[in-house]
């Protein structure tokens, strides 16, 4: 037996730190995906992230984030970039909650297309252990900072 101590399961340890660390990796990896799939418009792959009865902002279940926030702000936007860092991560066992920094560019589309609008804040997510991987049960975003144009956020 080496000299490294162990819990009750078994585990040392380093084993425990190791866990973590592939949690956290993973849940910022959900965060980013999270981004790519806002940005791509891949409103059939949010799944991937978010659990069914997800609540994010304002609404219920993953059907009503992707139409009545998603869809309902970036759908007839132009390009956008959700750009995420300084990501803290909190495990507790199968549960985490996770605070992201952001830093959200919208370009506009159309008759809008001149016109631009940037947010920055803070993305407070709780996350659950799934089979499939970890997902997002919830989601606020704190705003701190807006500039330009709210208008060229567009349903489609």
């Amino acid at each position: 037996m080496s000299g490294a101590s162990q819990n009750t399961a078994g585990n040392t340890a380093a084993d425990t730190a190791a866990d973590t660390a592939a949690d956290t990796a993973a849940i910022v990896a959900a965060c980013n995906l999270a981004a790519r799939l806002f940005d791509a418009r891949a409103w059939d792959r949010i799944g991937e992230v978010m659990l069914p009865e997800v609540e994010a902002y304002g609404c219920h279940g993953l059907e009503s984030v992707v139409r009545d926030s998603l869809r309902a702000h970036l759908g007839g936007c132009g390009p956008s970039q959700h750009l995420l860092g300084n990501h803290e991560v909190f495990v507790d066992g199968d549960t985490a909650t996770s605070i992201t920094k952001a830093r959200v560019y919208h370009q506009g589309l159309g008759a809008r297309a001149d016109r631009s609008f940037e947010c920055f804040g803070d993305y407070h997510d709780t996350w659950q252990r799934t089979p499939d991987g970890w997902r997002m049960r919830t989601r606020t975003f704190a705003v701190s900072i807006t500039l330009g144009d709210f208008s060229v956020l567009q349903p489609g």
